[in-house]
């Protein structure tokens, strides 16, 4: 199973941003992808108010998403924002094509460093996974990362990579934090996590998070097997069954918590 991770600096603008995902798409798919993983926010970056922007799944951004993938013989997964009842919105990752179109819902919210996303974004509740060509993905955004019992959960509904979009705030030491909780997930959960984050735009004002690139991909060990800088970019990786892995380090069924 090939996964590429496609490292992109997001715009305001959702259909230059949609253009990007198509670009980006045909060229992973031409050698040999079936799941194009995007960062958070693909759809539309951070620096911009969230609410005018949010569509439903059914909405136009997310359906031209959906052809762009059943046209390339593949699933998407990408960032984008869908709206909530209560006037906010949620930080959706959408996964779509061959037969599946869902979205999964960022459970913890980005209320650290100086940023509250809390403030415009509603949190998810639901652990989402979706099964392709016999493996199993589990489907996980940024700040997420943090929490290791969210990556048990999805590897105990049968995932065995885990796909993780974000848009990681830059800052002292967050590189170094970033790399670190990458494999330590993929450690703590057996699982490949497959992590493709927004590319370095570059100085900016503010605490509001752009991305600083590095996304990486991390085997069951907790090695990582392909690495991008800060620039845009696009990584394929070919992905592995876990279970001897899970067998020589059962961290999973030795849990007593």
């Amino acid at each position: 199973m090939r996964v590429a991770l496609c490292q992109i600096s997001s715009t305001p603008d959702p259909a230059a941003n949609l253009d990007q995902v198509r670009t980006q798409v045909a060229a992973a798919a031409a050698q040999g992808a079936r799941v194009v993983l995007f960062p958070e926010a693909t759809m539309v970056n951070f620096a911009v108010p969230l609410a005018p922007v949010a569509e439903p799944l059914d909405g136009p951004w997310a359906t031209a998403v959906r052809e762009i993938a059943d046209a390339a013989g593949v699933v998407v997964v990408a960032g984008m924002f869908t709206p909530s009842t209560d006037g906010r919105v949620f930080n959706t990752l959408l996964a779509t094509g061959q037969g599946h179109h869902l979205g999964y819902d960022k459970i913890h919210l980005f209320d650290a460093f100086g940023f509250q996303e809390s403030r415009t974004v509603a949190p998810g509740a639901d652990v989402v996974t979706f099964d392709l060509d016999g493996t199993t993905f589990g489907l996980a955004t940024c700040y997420d990362v943090r929490f290791p019992e969210l990556f048990r959960a999805l590897a105990d509904k049968g995932a065995s990579a885990i796909l993780l979009g974000a848009s990681w705030g830059a800052g002292p030491g967050k590189r170094e934090q970033w790399e670190l909780l990458v494999r330590a997930r993929a450690m703590d959960s057996t699982s490949w996590v497959l992590a493709a984050g927004q590319a370095d735009p570059g100085p900016v004002e503010g605490t509001t998070p752009l991305g600083i690139g590095y996304s990486t991909a991390a085997g069951p060990r907790g090695e990582v097997v392909e690495q991008l800088a800060g620039e845009p970019g696009l990584i394929l990786v070919d992905i592995s069954d876990v279970e001897d892995v899970r067998a020589a380090i059962p961290v999973l069924a030795n849990r007593r918590l």
